[in-house]
């Protein structure tokens, strides 16, 4: 059972960690490792990041979204705030969470204070989704196969 949050809380209910992945930071710009996951049957791919001012906001709020139309899933994208105390790196937070849709489920976090971001997610929207668009079985891989290769 996956949980269904429609307001902050301080309790957590367990997270069913078959359908869920995670996609380390910097790899969210290269769509091969969101579609790998996507392959693997994900539901939502979390996406931590430490990711300062000025370096790619832009992209922060382009790429995952379209990794979640791409791919037919949700994304959670986590970014911190503040400044790193051994360095002058100005992190943006603004975590998210977006549906395969490319549309935001809720407010976009602070940009300036720790937020915990805790959405209500609906899960039947995935097989609407993916009925509707069939991504994953028009693919033509052997289209492509030069791209995969080593």
């Amino acid at each position: 059972p996956h949980p269904q949050h429609t307001e902050r809380s301080s309790s957590w209910a367990a997270v069913d960690l078959k359908k869920e992945r995670f996609s380390p930071c910097h790899d969210r710009h290269f769509p091969e490792g969101w579609r790998a996951l996507g392959l693997e049957g994900a539901e939502i791919v979390f996406n931590p990041s430490a990711t300062s001012r000025g370096l790619s906001a832009y992209l922060w709020q382009l790429e995952q979204p379209a990794a979640a139309v791409a791919n037919e899933y949700f994304v959670g994208a986590i970014n911190r705030v503040g400044v790193e105390q051994l360095g002058d790196n100005d992190f943006y937070g603004t975590s998210y969470f977006v549906d395969p849709e490319a549309q935001f489920v809720g407010e976009v976090a602070s940009d300036k204070e720790t937020e915990l971001v805790v959405r209500d997610l609906d899960l039947a929207k995935l097989r609407e989704v993916r009925d509707r668009w069939q991504f994953f079985r028009d693919r033509r891989p052997d289209a492509y196969s030069p791209l995969t290769a080593p």
